[in-house]
């Protein structure tokens, strides 16, 4: 990814631009960034959720059902990550939305210093298995994540997915 979040030639028709034209392409309809806080509570799992659903569906972005509702589990587990273990020292959190022509990026940030770790699966625990589950989430559909730490102290969990899945880009 490039620090626009486009790759190379986003636009199916090159963008109404001719080769030598140096006016960057202008965003799709669905391309921006999107940022709301909450509060570190329970009852914000399935406000962001909501959210987010809602933001892709009115945006129009081009994503499949099967992708929403990933990145939909996504934003439940990282937000009830940082509510329950960045609570104490983060009151609030915050969920971020980009979308650009081949990609959505959903990223939640707390003010709590450590980095949460994927632990490895123990069946006979009942929880710690979010971040596990965030991770083969994103890899099934082709996408990255992340954590990092902000210039505040905090840090920011991300996971950047395609649009359109990895089997259909390479056939």
């Amino acid at each position: 990814m490039d620090d626009q979040g486009r790759g190379s030639d986003p636009r199916p028709d090159g963008g109404g631009h001719g080769p030598d034209d140096p006016r960057p392409p202008e965003p799709l309809p669905y391309e921006g960034v999107w940022r709301f806080t909450a509060a570190a509570v329970d009852a914000s799992v399935p406000q962001a959720r909501r959210a987010v659903r809602d933001l892709l569906a009115r945006q129009g972005v081009p994503i499949s059902d099967d992708l929403v509702q990933g990145l939909l589990l996504i934003v439940s587990e990282l937000v009830t990550n940082a509510v329950k273990h960045a609570a104490l020292l983060s009151p609030t959190l915050a969920v971020e939305v980009a979308v650009a022509a081949e990609w959505v990026r959903v990223s939640v940030e707390d003010n709590h210093p450590y980095r949460p770790t994927a632990l490895e699966t123990d069946h006979g625990r009942l929880g710690g298995r979010g971040l596990l589950l965030v991770r083969e989430i994103t890899l099934e559909a082709g996408g990255v994540c992340d954590v990092e730490h902000t210039a505040s102290g905090g840090k920011v969990v991300w996971v950047a997915v395609p649009l359109k899945p990895a089997h259909l880009i390479q056939g």
